[in-house]
């Protein structure tokens, strides 16, 4: 795994840093960005303390603006030349009855839950196929597979992103990329308000993303739905 290298979005809190500990602990390389420079500042003081700073990077950066995105995976690209694995985590919500949704904030929405995954995918997939072989992760929601009122927006953004991955799945599989959606229920982290024992952790979608990555190559599950076992 030494040479195992991975790029997360979103990765300085909640899911997205226990995706990119759990990554570190198996022994690889992880290069995550996050919006905000203060949250990726914090999040590599805490790494730094445990891994070394050629094992773990961040940078501050808007998954929806293009040209960020391509130089990011293109700077990773210069430095080892290659990305094995991808993990989509970044995503915001905003949850009103479609009547008084903002477009603003329909458009916010859309570009990160939605411009984001596709434009890393885009970035990373043509060094994948030349290698023929990579993992990209795209976590949605339950919320893309069962709509809610006052879900309109996310619920759009979250369906979105499971058709998405399940096409480049079809796109991408004959040249050795594999590509797999994770579907999680309530997850206990700052995303949603209201705490409980009941709810799953970050690190339960963590470990669905290192399975993912222990499957045999030949195995490709393509679509993982996460549920906490009781419901509060």
């Amino acid at each position: 795994m030494s040479d195992h290298v991975s790029i997360v979005t979103g990765g300085s809190r909640g899911i997205g840093r226990a995706v990119v500990e759990a990554l570190l602990r198996r022994g690889g390389v992880v290069h995550f960005c996050s919006r905000s420079p203060e949250s990726v500042e914090k999040c590599l003081r805490d790494l730094h303390r445990v891994h070394d700073e050629e094992s773990v990077s961040g940078r501050a950066l808007d998954v929806g603006e293009q040209s960020d995105v391509d130089a990011f995976v293109e700077s990773v690209l210069e430095r080892h030349g290659h990305v094995d694995c991808l993990v989509n985590n970044a995503g915001i919500g905003y949850f009103a009855p479609v009547d008084e949704l903002e477009g603003e904030d329909w458009r916010r929405l859309m570009r990160t839950n939605l411009d984001g995954p596709f434009y890393f995918t885009r970035a990373v997939a043509p060094s994948m196929r030349r290698r023929g072989e990579g993992l990209i992760v795209n976590v949605a929601s339950l919320a893309g597979r069962h709509s809610m009122a006052g879900g309109a927006a996310y619920n759009a953004s979250k369906f979105g992103l499971v058709g998405f991955s399940d096409a480049c799945m079809l796109d991408l599989r004959g040249d050795g990329v594999r590509v797999a959606a994770i579907l999680p229920g309530s997850v206990e982290t700052d995303f949603q308000s209201g705490g409980g024992s009941w709810k799953l952790q970050p690190d339960d979608v963590a470990r669905a993303v290192t399975g993912l990555l222990d499957f045999p190559s030949r195995a490709l599950p393509s679509r993982i739905e996460l549920r906490p076992t009781s419901t509060g």
